[in-house]
């Protein structure tokens, strides 16, 4: 975290892929405090599938270390975006070159080359498979999926919408209060969403639905959305996801 921190260019790669999204597109914040969202959820993610029993891939088949797996879901948080610096359309494909680079730079000197060439694999593998419809093949890359798409809170949707758009994409993100994470009942992971307005609703459906879906996590968490509003009617006051 140390490096990545004190790494210059990697910071402004963040504000070259903002550029892009919010100066050029008029779209949401895709730099470092989404950034910071995700892999503070990916933490999260990782350590509560942990405590339930799961143990990560890179533990499984490579024979690395539970602390390796938090290494690798850090750093393809960091690194998951850097493609949008150069276009948003298919930035999953055009952030692999660009994290490749940095992830064998930021890990140079903390691993040796067998143990650098496993972690560095598994970051590329989380970075392209976020794509919404990619399959994950890996725990990691699963958390990094899922945590991707709940940094949703007021108006911070991963959905791409223009600035000031009233559609339902716009509006539903708005609707979104707090997100949180926790040991779950049913599921190892319970994700609590809380809206103030029932378009929420379209939020969770559209984007993180579809993301579990797509994930290694999809039996593995549920999801429940609470509308907390004394101004609007309750037609749906409680809401509950379970991914197949």
């Amino acid at each position: 975290v140390e490096r990545i921190n004190a790494d210059e260019e990697l910071w402004q790669l963040w504000r070259c892929a903002n550029v892009n999204v919010v100066d050029r597109l008029g779209m949401n914040d895709h730099g470092e405090v989404h950034i910071r969202i995700v892999a503070n959820a990916a933490l999260r993610l990782l350590r509560l599938l942990r405590d339930a029993g799961h143990t990560p891939d890179v533990v499984t088949h490579h024979h690395l270390t539970p602390e390796d797996a938090e290494v690798i879901v850090i750093l393809a948080a960091a690194l998951h975006d850097l493609g949008i610096s150069i276009h948003r359309d298919n930035h999953e494909e055009f952030s692999l070159p660009l994290a490749h680079l940095k992830a064998k730079e930021l890990l140079t000197g903390l691993y040796p080359v067998r143990e650098r060439t496993i972690v560095v694999s598994e970051v590329l593998h989380a970075i392209i498979a976020h794509h919404g419809d990619m399959r994950c093949l890996t725990l990691e890359a699963g958390v990094l999926k899922v945590a991707d798409a709940l940094d949703m809170t007021e108006g911070r949707s991963r959905i791409p919408f223009e600035a000031g758009s009233s559609s339902i994409h716009a509006i539903s993100a708005a609707a979104i209060d707090a997100v949180t994470l926790k040991k779950g009942g049913v599921r190892p992971v319970r994700v609590e969403i809380r809206m103030s307005n029932s378009t929420g609703i379209f939020q969770v459906n559209e984007l993180l639905r579809h993301k579990l879906e797509h994930s290694t996590l999809a039996k593995l968490v549920e999801i429940v959305a609470r509308i907390e509003s004394d101004t609007e009617k309750r037609l749906l006051p409680l809401y509950t996801l379970e991914a197949v």
